[in-house]
């Protein structure tokens, strides 16, 4: 029998394989693999459940992530796929694989950053799973929510001429990371060096506590809008936006100018000797939501100032952004490859 690599097919070539073999026995499940949250109808409404899995050298360095800001971003990126849903979080279950190296102490700091994030974003800790791992440290997270059945959002669903939308700034979190990964460096050179995050402090923040959107659900539901297709920015805005152009079946266009950018991001990029707009587009990790508005909401969510419009749908299935001098290229995903 031949055999494949993984990184031959990547993450969602794997997930596309699997799904083909699933068969839904179930009437109650609604929505399975192939989006942020599977959905579940529980009667009045549906149920959300999502999983993510953090993994040490993987998805996080222990060099310069404190184990509470973990125990919360775990958290944290669960959340952010609830809020993708349009749904709110209600309970999560966490699983743990540890190594020997690791204390008593070590793990309560994990658990004081999980319940930081449990109180922000009202959710319970209802159980879970601990283990022994070989390979250092595993966090996994099951988050579980809901969503009015006329108010649930999937990545398909954007209709020509929707406007496209991301909620907060870009680029940050990618920002962050290369300034710890900058800094790291330096002290393995000199362990007498201090590290210098004190300007960078809202970009390492991005990066090693992200915040789930779920304020931005609220704000849509006080508003009466639902949006018509949406997904969190967590592989780098380019790469979301070709999977809702993949579900939705339709073309995109992306304004450079139109991007929201920190000036902490603008300045980094400067110092890395980076185009701002790299990290913007490709960068990952910033769990902000991407979503398609309708037109006649778009008055609506000009009065909801974490939102910023940034292009807009097409029949023609391209995919195009447009360059600050008008040039129209094709908008390409090398955001994070997970295999």
């Amino acid at each position: 029998m031949k055999r494949t690599d993984l990184a031959e097919l990547g993450e969602f070539g794997l997930i596309e394989r699997i799904q083909k073999k699933v068969e839904y026995r179930q009437p109650s499940t609604v929505m399975g693999i192939g989006d942020d949250a599977a959905v579940i109808d529980s009667g009045t409404s549906f149920t959300l459940l999502s999983t993510d899995m953090l993994i040490e050298g993987i998805h996080f360095d222990l060099a310069y992530t404190p184990l509470r800001h973990l125990g919360y971003k775990s958290v944290a990126v669960n959340v952010s796929d609830i809020a993708a849903m349009n749904g709110l979080p209600t309970q999560i279950t966490i699983g743990l694989g540890l190594s020997n190296r690791f204390s008593v102490e070590a793990v309560d700091e994990i658990y004081e950053g999980i319940y930081a994030a449990c109180e922000n974003y009202n959710v319970d800790l209802v159980g879970g799973d601990t283990c022994s791992s070989r390979s250092g440290l595993i966090i996994s997270v099951t988050a579980y929510g809901t969503v009015d059945k006329d108010r649930v959002t999937y990545r398909k669903g954007a209709q020509d001429n929707d406007v496209l939308c991301t909620t907060g700034d870009l680029g940050a979190a990618y920002m962050g990371l290369q300034i710890l990964e900058r800094e790291k460096q330096v002290f393995l050179e000199n362990p007498n060096m201090k590290p210098e995050l004190e300007e960078h402090e809202y970009l390492v923040g991005r990066q090693l506590r992200p915040n789930g959107r779920t304020d931005i659900v609220h704000e849509l539901r006080e508003k009466g809008i639902v949006p018509t297709s949406m997904i969190d920015i967590s592989d780098g805005l380019a790469s979301e936006i070709l999977h809702l152009s993949q579900h939705s079946e339709k073309g995109f266009t992306l304004f450079v100018d139109n991007l929201p950018i920190d000036n902490h991001t603008l300045m980094a990029a400067n110092e890395f000797n980076l185009s701002p707009i790299t990290p913007a587009i490709n960068g990952g990790e910033d769990y902000e939501l991407l979503m398609t508005i309708a037109q006649k909401d778009y008055d609506l969510v000009k009065s909801i100032p974490e939102i910023t419009p940034i292009g807009f749908v097409t029949q023609e299935k391209n995919n195009i952004l447009v360059t600050n001098s008008g040039e129209k290229v094709p908008l390409t995903a090398q955001g994070w490859k997970h295999l």
